[in-house]
């Protein structure tokens, strides 16, 4: 390890061993993803879930060349002691990662950073390195890597007999997204080659991936149905650090003429599609044991022939079977399986369940006036309650620069905007806190709020919690430069911080992300002040359904709740004045849904407009309190 870089302490939950795995699935798949990188540069914590742990037995049978070291629960950091596992953190640090994607994205770009030549490591992060990268809350793939294939393989594996003999749904739609045609950058030059290569009648065959071709009188098994071998040529040559330009020529002209709606889909290589990404190492020891206990007990995986072929070929990717090896995985050898016809996998789309058909449906078309006419009808209307402090203001003059937000690179406008919009949350919060209260600032970008209180209330423990790593990484930066000690830095989803806290803040949370901040501190039994944005960004997702309300179930429909959100937006103030002041009512409206939904939780809910109304076209701010 480098001098300079800090250690950094990486936090396991551990259930018990079995077969070939180690569980829980997170910690499996954390402890691949380290062998496949050949990272050492974390100190790995195991944490029991249960007291009657072997300790010696653990530390020799887990992985024969990482060194690792159990602790309890209680003698986490106090930062770690508020997420779920896993979780890393710089060695008596306050700056926590938590959450298996943000954890195994760090570790990857930690083990490039030591060495680049590693580029095989960090192209698991994939195009733009965005792979797994969307909050596991709001999107349905991450969601499944990250959630559902794991819970759904330990389910099984937990089952009795009698109780498994039906494949887990989250599998069936894995097999599902297997099929569906790739969509991948460039990829209209891409199906152009395919579809001269057809008309070619071209059927070259393809060696296995890191492997020299077979010697003359050993049999080669073929696939009755190969895939295209274009997409596996494309897969391969980036794998193997070939150049692609001899993997086809280039187009003839009456192909390049082909409209775009008549090429030829293309066919997954990997699980996001032509290249082996992270989500395959996710996915890999998951299925390896689903796989492993099916075979078992003598199942037949023929209603799973792409996960099948998915399963042989990650085993021929480089470094694959070297880290399966070192985790002690015994990676299974499968036949080949006849690929699904079409219409199965039609069959196998009923598993994504009746969300994506919610939100996939008939476009919301028509304006809210209808809609807004109908509340009006049931007497409801957007209502607004006085601001509960209008004039408080911050003297930002005498206060450091690393606390105000005008010292960045925002225009001076701009500044003065943020300057107002925090005069309106913080003058909340300091009516509300008491000494010793943990304030959690979610979603909190730069540290624009959190900074502020933390810097103002030096009685009260301040928590941030974003997602992306740049903004809070300066937001640390500026905490640093104040000296501040009453403050913690988390990256992670919302769903992976699990800490208690009596004051929950937001400014500006996106969309669906207002609810779910609103949701943690119902949980919690904290009061809130959160901004909403992005209404137009808000649908139906696995934890919310709108209208969220019972008073606005009764009335109205999805599809009207979802028209109401997308004219919630239209305060921009390039707008005309009559549209800004619908938009300013149907974000009444969409906040009164979230009002009177917290409120059937024993909440005081109230709807005000930030003074003064001109900082933000979406100056809406919900109070709540227990």
């Amino acid at each position: 390890m480098k001098d300079n870089v800090a250690e950094e302490h990486l936090y396991l939950d551990f259930s018990h061993q079995d077969r070939d795995g180690i569980f829980p699935l997170h910690t499996s798949i954390s402890l691949f993803l380290l062998s496949y990188c050949d990272c050492k540069l974390f100190k790995v914590f195991l944490v029991p879930t249960s007291e009657d742990v072997d300790d010696q037995f653990v530390i020799k049978n887990l992985l024969c060349d990482l060194e690792v070291h159990l602790i309890s629960r209680c003698q986490l950091p106090a930062v770690v002691q508020s997420c779920c596992l896993p979780a890393v953190v710089v060695k008596d640090g306050k700056f926590c990662r938590a959450g298996l994607s943000v954890v195994l994205r760090h570790i990857i770009q930690k083990t490039y950073e030591e060495d680049p030549s590693k580029t095989d490591v960090v192209e698991l992060l994939g195009f733009k390195k965005t792979c797994l990268k969307a909050c596991a809350e709001v999107s349905q793939w991450t969601r499944l890597c990250e959630i559902s294939i794991p819970l759904a393989v330990e389910g099984f594996l937990k089952a009795s007999p009698e109780h498994c003999q039906t494949i887990p749904p989250d599998i069936l739609l894995l097999e599902r997204k297997l099929g569906e045609p790739v969509r991948v950058h460039n990829d209209d030059k891409i199906r152009r080659q395919k579809l001269q290569q057809q008309k070619a009648g071209a059927k070259s065959a393809i060696p296995a991936l890191g492997k020299e071709p077979r010697e003359e009188g050993k049999t080669v098994e073929i696939q009755e149905h190969p895939l295209p071998s274009l997409e596996l040529s494309i897969a391969f040559s980036k794998l193997l650090v070939q150049g692609r330009s001899d993997v086809v020529n280039r187009e003839a002209s009456h192909i390049r003429r082909t409209k775009t709606s008549d090429l030829p889909p293309l066919d997954h290589i990997f699980a996001e599609g032509l290249y082996f990404t992270l989500a395959d190492v996710v996915l890999l020891p998951c299925i390896h044991q689903f796989l492993a206990s099916s075979k078992k007990q003598g199942k037949n995986l023929v209603d799973l022939p792409l996960i099948s072929s998915w399963y042989r070929r990650v085993q021929e990717v480089p470094g694959v079977k070297r880290a399966a090896g070192k985790c002690n995985m015994k990676l299974l050898q499968l036949p080949q399986l006849m690929s699904a016809p079409k219409e199965q996998l039609q069959d196998l789309s009923s598993v994504s369940g009746e969300l994506e058909e919610e939100n996939q449906d008939s476009p919301f078309i028509g304006g809210p006036r209808p809609t807004m006419t109908k509340l009006m009808e049931n007497g409801i209307g957007a209502k607004f309650s006085p601001h509960p402090c209008p004039n408080w203001t911050l003297d930002w003059s005498n206060l450091p620069s690393a606390v105000n937000p005008g010292e960045g690179k925002m225009s001076r406008d701009r500044a003065l905007r943020k300057q107002q919009q925090l005069n309106n949350l913080v003058a909340v919060v300091t009516k509300l806190a008491k000494p010793g209260d943990v304030i959690v600032d979610f979603c909190s970008g730069g540290g624009h709020v959190g900074i502020v209180l933390a810097h103002l209330m030096p009685s009260c423990q301040v928590v941030l919690i974003e997602n992306k790593e740049l903004s809070l990484i300066h937001a640390k930066d500026r905490s640093d430069e104040l000296g501040l000690n009453n403050i913690g830095f988390i990256q992670a989803n919302l769903d992976y911080f699990n800490g208690t806290f009596n004051i929950g803040v937001a400014l500006h949370a996106c969309g669906v992300a207002t609810d779910m901040v609103i949701e943690h501190c119902v949980k919690a039994q904290a009061a809130f002040i959160v901004s909403p944005c992005c209404y137009g960004f808000i649908q139906n997702t696995v934890k919310f359904k709108y209208p969220q309300s019972h008073q606005f179930k009764e009335i109205l429909s999805y599809k009207e709740h979802m028209i109401l959100c997308r004219f919630a937006d239209q305060t921009a103030v390039q707008l005309p004045p009559e549209r800004r002041l619908i938009g300013k009512q149907c974000m009444g409206i969409v906040d009164l849904d979230r009002a009177w939904a917290a409120e059937e939780h024993n909440y005081s809910v109230q709807v005000v407009s930030m003074e003064p109304e001109s900082c933000s076209p979406k100056n809406n701010m919900l109070v709540g309190i227990p």
